[in-house]
């Protein structure tokens, strides 16, 4: 399974890095290219059905902890501050790049 994920993330990858994309759809494809990083990194990922919420992704790591996901797209390192909701349920920012098409999660200051 992760190598058919890896094998569809270098094709899009590709395909997007040379076309401009609305907000919109850029958020849409941070979503995307995070659930094909996380199974590239051994997590089991479910995503949020719905268009609202304080979660876009639930996942599973390979030792088996349970993290809420929010992604969020960006391009030049500004970071937004998550919810009261977010925060009390521990939610985890994961970043994506839309310039470099990179995925990373986020340190948040206590």
């Amino acid at each position: 399974m992760f190598g058919q994920a890896k094998r569809l993330y270098h094709i899009m990858r590709d395909f997007l890095m040379k076309t401009k994309h609305s907000s919109s759809m850029i958020g849409d494809l941070a979503e995307h290219y995070a659930i094909t990083w996380l199974w590239d990194n051994g997590y089991h990922v479910f995503k949020n059905c719905g268009c609202t919420g304080p979660v876009d992704i639930v996942a599973l790591s390979p030792e088996g902890k349970i993290t809420l996901i929010d992604v969020k797209s960006y391009k030049d390192g500004r970071l937004s501050s998550k919810t009261e909701t977010q925060k009390a349920l521990g939610v985890q920012y994961l970043h994506y790049n839309s310039e470099t098409r990179k995925c990373r999660f986020v340190r948040h200051r206590k």
